[in-house]
């Protein structure tokens, strides 16, 4: 599990272990990655030349140690002070000792160390680092960021004004809300973690790995049979939009579940039982529903039905429209920021500029789980607590990809022990692998996605 910790949080961690160890050893095993990932980036340190640029506080004193370090390797350090004040003491003397030297401009490097703010640092960057950090991009110079790209919201994951595009961050001893979450961690590029001997406290953003799905994924035993395994139901389609029914079953049949009712339109439903013979047509009971993709007029009435079933409920496309509070059963909303901005009375710009805080606000509000489909999707629980998807390709944005999605979340949710926000989680994980396997650098469509998904759990399974 990546674990993203907020700054008021890491300070604390901080300050738990600074009474532990020697003065100064946290900045120096900082400077340690730090370098190390220089190095990895160039390929060869010595005569390589390195810009290091220095805010006033810590953040500049981990990229000054660590420029004294690859300066000690053999490369032109640089330095430029943008920190408009007195610049680390330590670092400095360290850099200029190593033959680092303090300069006025950019003197084209072959790569940039950005230690200008750290997590310290508002949104948006002071008028002389805008300047410089233009400059580099204009010369294509690739940037190491120390801990965070300066300029980004650590704890939101928002943009606001200018900042540092990294080539590479390098964050130290834990994650970083804004390394994991949209906008912000587009600027991150590749994230590395160094571990500086922090001790983790509860996250505030968790993303999925290989193992946490394999925990979490509902295994069947030898015992059961497909009534144990759960049976979802799902009603969508209509006859406008019936490849939205088709695409929403075959995604519920991926899942790891016994069985799927299709209760919709009977010609629909006749398209259902032609394609998928296994699918039970008519209403029955079952575990959860899957409604409102490709629902059209018909989604507050299949919303409703599910509702008095008093089972969980997956409300896709069509039926989020008609969520104007809790439901009064577990719930898993799968809305793309469209759709959220319409349910909380905002603007599209306005969600994507600050998709975090959106989704927070609709998951306490409507007490449901909330599933923002995304390039890195979120996945935010009533309570608050948040994961970040990591996986997928950009060839996911496909029509009716959403609609396996929501098949494929409703399945999981039908499954026993899987609540909405491990299931929400694991669809999204799952979704995003199976695009992956389908499309190998390629275009996809939606029935491809469902198709892969068996292969992206069975890759799992062998773990």
């Amino acid at each position: 599990m990546r674990r993203a910790h907020t700054v008021q949080q890491v300070r604390a961690m901080e300050a738990r272990l600074a009474g532990t160890v020697p003065e100064g050893t946290l900045m120096q095993r900082a400077a340690a990655g730090l370098a190390a990932a220089c190095a990895s980036l160039l390929g060869q340190v010595y005569g390589a030349r390195i810009l290091v640029l220095a805010g006033s506080g810590d953040n500049g004193g981990d990229a000054m140690y660590a420029g004294a370090r690859l300066a000690g390797r053999g490369a032109q350090v640089d330095v430029l002070l943008l920190g408009g004040g007195a610049a680390h003491a330590g670092g400095l003397a360290a850099l200029r000792a190593a033959g680092g030297r303090v300069v006025d401009r950019v003197r084209s490097p072959q790569l940039a160390l950005d230690g200008i703010l750290g997590i310290g640092g508002r949104p948006g960057l002071p008028p002389r680092p805008v300047a410089v950090v233009a400059e580099l991009a204009r010369l294509g110079v690739p940037v190491v960021a120390v801990d965070v790209p300066s300029g980004i919201g650590v704890d939101t994951g928002e943009l606001d004004g200018a900042h540092v595009q990294a080539s590479v961050t390098v964050t130290l001893g834990t994650y970083k809300v804004g390394l994991l979450v949209p906008p912000a961690a587009a600027a991150a590029g590749t994230v590395h973690l160094v571990d500086i001997g922090l001790e983790s406290l509860s996250p505030d953003v968790e993303a999925l790995q290989g193992p946490d799905v394999v925990a979490l994924l509902p295994w069947p035993s030898a015992d059961d049979h497909k009534y144990t395994r759960g049976v979802v139901g799902v009603a969508a389609g209509s006859d406008s939009y019936t490849g939205a029914a088709l695409l929403a079953v075959a995604g519920a049949l991926a899942a790891p579940v016994g069985m799927v009712r299709y209760a919709g339109p009977q010609r629909v439903g006749d398209m259902v039982r032609a394609a998928h013979p296994e699918v039970v047509i008519g209403a029955g009971r079952v575990q959860c529903w899957v409604v409102g993709s490709g629902s059209g007029v018909g989604a507050a009435e299949a919303l409703r039905r599910a509702v008095d079933d008093g089972v969980p409920v997956v409300v896709d496309a069509d039926a989020l429209a008609h969520v104007g509070g809790p439901l009064g059963v577990p719930a898993l909303l799968t809305p793309h920021a469209g759709e959220l901005a319409r349910m909380l009375g905002t603007g599209r710009d306005e969600v994507e500029a600050r998709p975090l805080r959106h989704a927070r606000a609709a998951a306490a509000h409507l007490e449901s789980t909330v599933l923002l489909k995304g390039h890195r999707t979120l996945v935010v629980a009533p309570d608050g607590s948040t994961r970040v998807n990591h996986t997928g390709t950009a060839w996911l944005g496909t029509a009716g990809a959403g609609d396996v999605l929501a098949g494929l979340c409703g399945g999981l949710l039908a499954s026993p022990g899987v609540d909405p926000f491990a299931a929400a989680s694991l669809g999204a994980w799952l979704h995003g692998s199976a695009g992956r396997l389908a499309s190998r650098s390629g275009p996809i469509t939606a029935s491809d996605i469902a198709a892969a998904i068996p292969a992206a759990i069975r890759s799992q399974s062998a773990r």
